[in-house]
């Protein structure tokens, strides 16, 4: 890049920071700094809901260099059935709980010790440390910097005005965020389209595993990724949003509108990863997004491409970074100290978010891949989760409290144990877990029927009332 491209990242961080602090209320109390004082309107609500949960761009382009197409069969469809299922099933209901967090609602209708170990995991779960990862490759091949601290430098930008706005700075920065990572794709998509390669010519210039469906994932795969975008119903992103919507009907209609733009994103970014291939198939697949960008558009507009996948990348960093911290601050800390006042909630908050993007930073180090952070994260947290949370909202699903800590133990206790496993007895370089069978599996079989023995055990037991005939 030129010194001209980066007129448009400098516009861009200056904006971001304007926003950020503008919204700074200095009195604010605790529902205004966690959840924006619940006014969100549908146009707000859907811009942070669509920025948010479309962080992972430079993990999209990576799965489209190395499986193609089926990407969407992945990271799109199963996705949209889920968020539909949530808008209808749930939405309206946590709206109508005024809860702050999922944990809040674990706490409420179970117990102490339930609350804090649903806190743990979420802790973990929305950690930012996937997006962070791209924030700094990103910025690394930007500036020729170290990944280290090219890491370092994106997690202060994306920090700094959460720590002083909390959830309205994240709401007012996701939809600047929205639309320059819209305008950013559509117009990669118009020069790519009208290069000697045309839309239709696309199929020819494919083998055979990317035009496949199943990309050469292993059936057990492909059913893990579409079971892990059941991640949806225990996002804390969605949950946070709908508590913050002004309305239950805007939480239900905000997150049907956002399907309509994820649906329009998913194409345009699939479109864009397959010319990639075809132009560039010999790259990084992770940078296959910032390679073709340099490739295909001149300067200025190159510049505004990778700010386009800056705001995409950063939008998902300031709200899992701000939730990770409103668990820490408002679901941990709060919870076990008598007598806490809202300025005191606030201030555990903002230390959360220094002790998260630490956490972040560990999390990379270990495991320095987006998309095997996004596998194992999910592979781990959402089977001790899933059932759980539901239960919170459906009654009929719940069972007693000894025996929903006990399923959450054990379901988490069994994945990792063979996710473990499978970490140390690696065959040429991939993981050889417990009987061939993914992680995944047994955590979430267990809890499913641990949760159907109980329930039918319950209703079984119940006495029967005969009707006095005559």
């Amino acid at each position: 890049m030129t010194a001209i491209d980066f007129i448009p990242v400098a516009l861009y961080i200056i904006l971001l920071l304007f926003y950020g602090f503008k919204t700074r209320q200095k009195d604010s109390d605790k529902s205004e700094f966690l959840l924006s004082g619940r006014t969100l309107s549908i146009p707000a609500f859907v811009a942070t809901l669509v920025s948010t949960w479309y962080g992972g761009i430079l993990g999209v382009g990576e799965f489209v260099h190395l499986q193609g197409i089926s990407v969407w069969i992945v990271f799109g469809l199963p996705y949209y059935v889920f968020a539909l299922l949530f808008a209808f099933l749930l939405a309206p209901k946590i709206r109508q709980s005024d809860s702050y967090s999922i944990p809040d609602m674990l706490y409420r209708v179970y117990n102490k010790p339930i609350g804090l170990l649903g806190s743990v995991f979420i802790l973990f779960m929305t950690s930012p440390a996937p997006y962070i990862l791209m924030i700094g490759v990103l910025l690394q091949s930007l500036f020729s910097i170290s990944l280290f601290y090219s890491v370092l430098l994106g997690t202060v930008f994306s920090m700094i005005y959460v720590y002083w706005g909390g959830f309205r700075s994240v709401v007012r920065t996701d939809m600047l965020q929205f639309l320059t990572m819209f305008a950013g794709f559509i117009m990669l998509f118009i020069f790519l389209i009208q290069s000697p390669i045309s839309l239709n010519a696309i199929p020819d210039h494919l083998d055979s595993l990317h035009k496949s469906i199943s990309g050469g994932l292993s059936w057990q795969e492909i059913i893990v990724w579409i079971l892990i975008a059941s991640w949806t119903f225990i996002d804390p992103g969605f949950h946070q949003r709908c508590s913050a919507a002004r309305t239950p009907q805007i939480a239900r209609k905000g997150i049907i509108i956002s399907v309509g733009f994820w649906f329009v994103f998913d194409m345009l970014t699939l479109i864009c990863g397959l010319y990639a291939f075809i132009l560039l198939p010999d790259i990084n697949p992770m940078m296959s997004f910032p390679e073709l960008g340099n490739l295909i558009l001149p300067p200025v507009l190159k510049g505004l491409f990778f700010t386009g996948l800056l705001a995409t990348i950063m939008s998902t960093v300031d709200s899992y970074t701000f939730l990770s911290a409103l668990t820490f601050g408002n679901d941990i800390v709060a919870q076990y100290k008598k007598n806490i006042s809202e300025s005191e909630i606030k201030k555990y908050v903002q230390w959360g978010l220094i002790i998260t993007a630490i956490i972040s930073i560990i999390l990379i180090l270990l495991v320095p891949s987006v998309i095997r952070l996004w596998y194992n994260l999910g592979s781990l947290f959402i089977p001790p989760l899933l059932l759980p949370l539901l239960s919170v909202y459906f009654p009929k699903l719940r069972i007693s409290k000894q025996s929903t800590l006990l399923a959450m133990i054990l379901s988490f206790g069994i994945s990792f144990i063979s996710f473990l496993w499978g970490q140390l007895h690696l065959i040429a370089g991939l993981p050889d877990y417990p009987f061939g069978v993914e992680p995944f599996f047994p955590g979430m079989i267990w809890s499913t029927l641990m949760y159907v023995i109980v329930i039918w055990v319950k209703f079984s037991s119940r006495p029967v009332h005969k009707k006095n005939i005559g």
